[in-house]
């Protein structure tokens, strides 16, 4: 199995099935597409066009050739294959909640996303806290995420939002990286959660890989013009 992924300090999408791979211990390989532009004749694309419809990453190709280019459709196609790994929660009730709460990501909170772009090494606090103070939609998607994960954990016990690491915390992962590098503030509870996903063996060799990196991509830096 093949997984396409841009760079690893930007790419959040490529984030999400990476992570899970890597953390449930499911064999893959690696293939890095750097990002050096999104127009049609960039490196990045003439890359990937023969092998998605969308021509971005991630994308996950199967040994059989299977092509899966969507992070949603990739959880779901891993954790049908790998069912004694319970990607998933086993739990029927907790497995559609955590579906709920993914397909909510995936779908939404697109004010955080557009303001607070994912940078794993950059620290950015004056950055988060302007955005806070004078862009609405990032405080009210913040404000849903905090609500969604007190309830899960509060339902579930933590440490994870379903118990034990699952979809739905390597789904997350990026947007914890996010509020990491904005300093956006999150109630204790939800703290301690986020230092269990940042410490989790998957994240946590994302994370080294992407400061490790040494890129610095102008169209990915909206707040900065160097390092």
């Amino acid at each position: 199995m093949q997984l396409y992924i841009g760079n690893k300090n930007y790419s959040s999408w490529s984030m999400r099935p990476w992570v899970l791979l890597r953390q449930f211990g499911i064999p893959f390989d690696e293939v890095m597409v750097r990002f050096d532009s999104f127009d049609a004749g960039s490196v990045f694309k003439t890359t990937l066009a023969s092998l998605s419809p969308t021509g971005k990453v991630p994308l996950l190709v199967d040994d059989d050739g299977l092509v899966v280019w969507d992070t949603l459709a990739m959880a779901e196609y891993l954790a049908e294959r790998h069912p004694e790994r319970a990607l998933w929660p086993r739990d029927a009730r907790r497995r559609a909640r955590a579906r709920s709460l993914c397909a909510e990501m995936h779908s939404g909170f697109t004010g955080l996303r557009s303001a607070c772009p994912m940078n794993i090494e950059a620290s950015l606090p004056e950055i988060g806290a302007l955005v806070l103070a004078e862009q609405a939609a990032v405080q009210a998607d913040l404000d849903r995420l905090v609500a969604m994960w007190s309830e899960a954990l509060v339902d579930n016990g933590g440490p994870f939002l379903f118990g034990t690491f699952t979809i739905a915390d390597a789904y997350f992962a990026p947007v914890v990286a996010r509020l990491r590098t904005y300093a956006l503030p999150v109630p204790p509870r939800v703290a301690e959660w986020m230092a269990q996903v940042w410490a989790a063996p998957g994240v946590a060799a994302w994370v080294a890989e992407a400061l490790a990196e040494q890129d610095f991509l102008d169209f990915e830096e909206p707040y900065r013009s160097g390092r």
